[in-house]
């Protein structure tokens, strides 16, 4: 027989090397003729997938006939004053996290305005899920099981300090296992290496730091795990970049330190806070690079810095160039909005910035950024509705703003013209991005309140005496 090559005598011994230490009473599979172990994952897989579920979750949608609403038609035909129902059926994974808890992670878009939600273990049992949070803008969401007789998986990395979502063990290259459910056919097992880490800029998802691979990730496995060889969590799978719609060798997983992170939050508050600079910032043009002396466009600009936030504590100024926060480079304006949202709050965080063409390192400690402000709190012509951040999904999709949330029935905003559902996008001539714009545009109120509104296809400017 002939001698084996270089190459593969070494990625033999790569797998010779790796598998064992995976348990230290698993053995490699039946050797070859020659009396050469074979490397195989099936030791390690043996053990996490019971902790992979299939996911099944309904969706009640109310259908009316528009022919319904016609008086005669209802009874010329004797049609039934009442909807239809239409059932809206949805096919993802989950990992088991907390065996004692039955805590299970997916996706937010897997069990989405689910009516009903079954969990399909690897050993057949079906069980109810019981949904305890959300947050869409990281697409993580956690049920509950009853735990009785779970196996969980152990998230790799499992510091809480990394709570900005990295992995500092997970480099480009290190072989991956994705386990899910696609296409509802049942738990299937893929492999490949980790094509990039990161990764974000991608249009229509909310914040974003996804581990890229080239493990075989299609539809229904969104929310499955992504493992590394020693049959540790490193992500949950909830994206591809495809063309067709089928697996072209780019799939997108959210690492296990931001999942952890989100569950964390959501067990404790409900939801998700999300970190604060207190800055307005923009892109760098190549001729604001030029007029800063820079020797390139990343980063982004300081226009505006709030009173009182984080960033004026850590002396931030206007016309600073933010390059890094946290040790992740700043590309741009959306990237460090990005960031500012992955972030953990309450905690200290480096900032390197470019002040007069010199380097400058900062520390500063992000804030919650407020998920909603009553309008009384900042101005009286506003009182009676509340106000809103847009999702990261629809900033991620070019809108800038403000939502109305409500409006109370016979307040000062109704009487005005204002409605639920009202993007907000500017307080006279002053752009409004988020509510802590909002509020830095109503300080000091202005004499005539002029908001710039979005309703539907229509935009115009709605005054609010």
């Amino acid at each position: 027989m002939p001698s084996l090559s270089p190459a593969l005598r070494s990625l033999l011994l790569l797998f010779a090397l790796a598998v064992p230490s995976l348990s230290a009473t698993a053995s490699l599979p039946v050797a070859d003729g020659e009396g050469r172990a074979l490397p195989s994952l099936a030791p390690m897989l043996e053990r996490i997938t019971p902790a992979v579920v299939n996911i099944h979750s309904r969706e009640v949608q109310q259908v009316r006939n528009p022919l319904a609403d016609d008086p005669f038609f209802r009874r010329f035909f004797g049609m039934p004053d009442m909807p239809r129902e239409r059932v809206r059926q949805s096919l993802g994974s989950g990992v088991i996290v907390d065996a004692e808890s039955g805590l299970v992670l997916t996706n937010n878009h897997v069990i989405e305005n689910a009516d009903e939600i079954l969990v399909t273990l690897a050993d057949g049992r079906t069980l109810e899920g019981e949904l305890v949070g959300t947050d869409p803008d990281t697409d993580v969401a956690v049920l509950r099981v009853p735990a009785e007789n779970l196996t969980a998986l152990p998230l790799a990395g499992n510091d809480s300090s990394q709570g900005n979502g990295s992995a500092e063990s997970l480099r480009v290259g290190d072989f991956v296992v994705a386990v899910g459910n696609p296409f509802g056919l049942g738990q299937t097992v893929t492999s490949g290496i980790v094509s990039a880490l990161g990764r974000s800029g991608i249009r229509g998802l909310g914040y974003q730091n996804f581990i890229q691979t080239d493990a075989s990730i299609n539809p229904g496995n969104s929310g499955g795990a992504l493992v590394n060889l020693r049959g540790e969590l490193v992500g949950i799978n909830t994206a591809i970049f495809t063309p067709s719609g089928g697996n072209i060798g780019i799939g997108f997983a959210i690492p296990a330190p931001l999942a952890r992170e989100v569950m964390r939050q959501l067990l404790a508050y409900g939801e998700v806070r999300r970190g604060s600079l207190g800055v307005e910032t923009q892109d760098i043009t190549p001729e604001l690079a030029e007029a800063l002396a820079l020797r390139n466009s990343r980063g982004a600009l300081v226009a505006r810095v709030y009173s009182g936030s984080p960033a004026e504590r850590a002396g931030l100024r206007i016309g600073d160039v933010v390059t890094t926060i946290d040790g992740q480079a700043v590309i741009d304006r959306q990237s460090l909005h990005n960031l500012e949202g992955l972030l953990p709050v309450e905690k200290p965080i480096p900032i390197e910035a470019i002040r007069d063409g010199r380097s400058l390192s900062l520390r500063a400690t992000l804030t919650a950024r407020p998920t909603e402000l009553a309008g009384e709190q900042l101005d009286p012509r506003l009182a009676g509705a509340t106000f809103v951040d847009i999702s990261e999904r629809m900033r991620q999709q070019g809108y800038s703003g403000v939502v109305v949330g409500r409006v109370e029935p016979g307040s000062r905003a109704a009487r005005s013209g204002l409605r639920p559902g009202d993007l907000v996008t500017a307080v006279g001539r002053r752009r409004v991005g988020q509510l802590d714009s909002l509020r830095a545009a109503l300080e000091p109120r202005p004499p005539e309140l002029l908001l710039g509104l979005v309703r539907g296809r229509r935009s115009g400017v709605l005054p609010m005496p």
